[in-house]
């Protein structure tokens, strides 16, 4: 693809990897080395998410080869649970780490070691935390409260419940697509507060293992991430002096971007990967013997999937091409512009059968439902479609499926599919 196009004489930003990942054959789309329409009715129609395995190893081995050694690599399961998706991953990463009951068991079916699970979230049930203290994951505490009612499971249960406690840091992580820590919020407990919750985690008897910080999802900046990362890590020196026990464990969260947008860069891991080793190097000084987690999710997986729908229609209206589709917000949710966005912009979406030959036009994919919102592409350039052309939403393997209103409307559910 070139870096731009023109309209109306105006320079526009393109994406800047359509489909770049994925092979393509006679113009048309392959993933797992099975062409799109080929996968479409191997999958029974559409519309459906697709996840390529080979991708998601290969991110996988790519990271591992850029971030120090001495790094370790957890899955945040809540990127995309599909019990197939994270059995693979499960093979190639150190940790899982989930926020929910029904994610918990997902990650207990899988080889990954219970000791390599852990378990966030700031409104985890009674059941949840008796689950997880059986289970003997690590459980990362996120209030004073959540502390004395794991203390009961583990009470009830005649096990030592193992913990971390989640850290809401006075600092947040810059230029970043959503915010998860710095200033008033419900995940974790005010760094102020930590000291006074330690000495609680050790008069209770619980099995304290360290720290769980997060500072924002979703950054492109090299610069910002290895920032945040040296704070959260001082943050953790400092705190640990008020521990009941030496540190063992370190998660510092991920943050770790993928280019969406038009105009978008893909983050370079080279500073960050120095960053962190400046990092490892404190540690081994400071807290000899301490676990390094990364947590990613959207980085290991939102570019190794797609959604495919089918144009059931075009459609003029004042001059405009409408492609209306089987597909919609209702399964992808971040596409059409409503998870977290402030000014909606396009994914990269492309007509997978047509990927670069033919004539081109620029057009609206639009979804079934009645409502403006159902918009997964607007006024885009992309081959001219036809009624039973396939429609691809790129980077669309993290934060799709289950991140949408699937209910809405009462449309079934998509399909899924790890190739």
């Amino acid at each position: 693809m070139k870096d731009l196009i023109r309209s109306n004489s105006t320079e526009l930003p393109l994406h800047s990897a359509l489909g770049q990942q994925f092979a393509v054959e006679n113009d048309m789309l392959q993933l797992g080395g099975v062409a799109l329409r080929r996968l479409a009715q191997r999958v029974g129609g559409t519309p459906f998410y697709a996840y390529e395995r080979a991708h998601i190893t290969r991110r996988v081995a790519e990271l591992r080869a850029a971030l120090p050694a001495g790094v370790h690599v957890h899955y945040a399961m809540k990127a995309n649970p599909m019990p197939a998706v994270v059995q693979w991953l499960a093979g190639l990463v150190d940790g899982i780490d989930v926020a929910s009951g029904g994610e918990l068991a997902t990650a207990l079916d899988t080889p990954m070691s219970p000791e390599r699970i852990s378990f966030a979230g700031p409104g985890k049930s009674d059941g949840e935390l008796a689950r997880a203290v059986a289970a003997g994951v690590l459980i990362n505490v996120e209030s004073g409260a959540q502390l004395e009612r794991t203390a009961l499971a583990s009470e009830r249960l005649g096990v030592t419940a193992r913990v971390a406690v989640r850290v809401n840091p006075d600092f947040a992580l810059r230029r970043t697509g959503m915010r998860m820590g710095g200033g008033a919020q419900p995940f974790g407990v005010d760094a102020a507060l930590v000291p006074a919750l330690l000495g609680r985690i050790g008069q209770l008897g619980l099995d304290f293992h360290g720290f769980h910080l997060y500072a924002g999802s979703q950054s492109l900046s090299a610069t910002a991430l290895a920032e945040a990362q040296a704070m959260s890590v001082q943050l953790a020196l400092q705190l640990a002096d008020s521990a009941p026990s030496p540190l063992r464990t370190l998660n510092i969260g991920g943050g770790f971007g993928v280019p969406y947008f038009p105009g978008d860069q893909a983050l370079d891991l080279a500073p960050v990967a120095a960053g962190l080793q400046r990092q490892l190097d404190l540690l081994a000084q400071a807290a000899p013997g301490v676990r390094l987690n990364l947590e990613l999710g959207r980085y290991l997986l939102a570019e190794a999937g797609i959604y495919v729908c089918k144009v059931l229609e075009r459609k003029l209206s004042h001059g405009q091409v409408f492609l209306v589709t089987d597909g919609g917000l209702h399964h992808h949710l971040a596409a059409s512009g409503n998870f977290g966005q402030l000014i909606r912009k396009n994914y990269p979406v492309a007509i997978g059968n047509r990927l670069h030959g033919g004539p081109r036009e620029v057009a609206s994919v639009v979804g079934p439902l009645c409502t403006p919102l159902d918009l997964l592409a607007d006024q885009m350039e992309m081959a001219r479609a036809e009624e039973g052309d396939l429609v691809v939403v790129f980077q669309s393997g993290a934060y799709g499926l289950t991140a949408s209103p699937t209910a809405f409307l009462g449309h079934p559910l998509p399909a899924e599919v790890l190739v």
